[in-house]
């Protein structure tokens, strides 16, 4: 009888933390959602030229107040146009431009300086702590909307005043978020060992602590991103953002609103637009979160 050798145990490949979290994220269907609509969106700003046929600025008299096609208008302007005759998808798709631009460096400026207050805070405690607690105090006492508003009044509604007020004014979010997570990250083993072998100080906070933070960071910047989109709009609506004859969503709001009980597609067209950018924007950050949460990766 012979005798046969024991077959070895097949061992389960675990998967990567990486694989993982890319599993986590295809069953995430907000996350999924959010990200689609922020893609389209995104598509559309950057082909703008492309996809319309009229230029935002044109004007035509004699083609004005058209409805869109769903609403018996012509298929030369499928969306219509406005009081002045200017194509309204061509508007809608360059002011995609102008709201991402806005949401995207004024949150980038806000993070810049609430990401390095709030590390600093939680890293080195004490009077460093003290001080940014102070600075974020008084930012949450001053209100965004009025500082807004008397800002942009005084010094003119350009594109780069309002890019640069609100990235000033959005960042206590940041510093409160990554003070904590920093707080916790700085009494972990690795972060000790690292300055027991001598790491220096910018190497520490640069290679060891930023990286546990990230994804913290990742989910304010979305949320304060769709932040700054909202305040631009509501400041081109009161006519103190965006000036024209920019295409913007707000802007465009606040043009057809005179119209609303007689032509109310002027202000659904960019109202639906805005509210989608921001619904995308907002579920791809509560996705993110998901999918990176430290109790989702065991």
């Amino acid at each position: 009888m012979t005798h046969t050798p024991p077959v070895p145990p097949v061992r389960e490949v675990q998967p990567s933390p990486r694989q993982m979290m890319l599993r986590r994220a295809l069953r995430h269907r907000g996350l999924l959602f959010g990200g689609a609509v922020m893609l389209v969106i995104l598509l559309i700003a950057i082909f703008a030229p492309l996809l319309s046929q009229h230029s935002p600025y044109a004007q035509s008299l004699m083609a004005r107040m058209k409805p869109p096609v769903f609403l018996g208008g012509e298929a030369t302007h499928w969306l219509g146009t406005d009081a002045l005759g200017r194509d309204y998808w061509s508007r809608l798709a360059h002011g995609a431009r102008v709201s991402l631009m806005i949401g995207l460096f004024a949150a980038t400026i806000s993070a810049l300086i609430g990401s390095t207050l709030g590390i600093l805070a939680g890293y080195f405690g004490g009077r460093v702590d003290m001080a940014v607690t102070f600075l974020i105090n008084v930012r949450l006492a001053m209100p965004v909307v009025l500082v807004a508003l008397a800002v942009v009044a005084l010094f003119g509604g350009s594109l780069t005043v309002v890019v640069t007020v609100l990235g000033l004014l959005l960042w206590d979010r940041f510093a409160v978020v990554l003070r904590a997570a920093t707080m916790q990250v700085r009494k972990l083993e690795y972060v000790a060992a690292a300055e027991v072998l001598g790491a220096s100080l910018p190497r520490t906070l640069w290679k060891d602590i930023l990286p546990n933070v990230m994804n913290h960071l990742i989910v304010i910047f979305t949320l304060e991103m769709a932040h700054a989109i909202i305040l631009e709009a509501a400041l081109s609506f009161l006519g103190l953002g965006v000036q024209p004859p920019t295409p913007s969503w707000g802007l465009m709001i606040s043009e057809g609103k005179e119209m609303l009980l007689f032509e109310p597609w002027l202000i659904t067209i960019p109202g639906v637009a805005l509210f989608l950018l921001v619904l995308s924007i907002n579920m791809l950050g509560d996705g993110i979160r998901d999918v990176t949460a430290p109790e989702g990766r065991n």
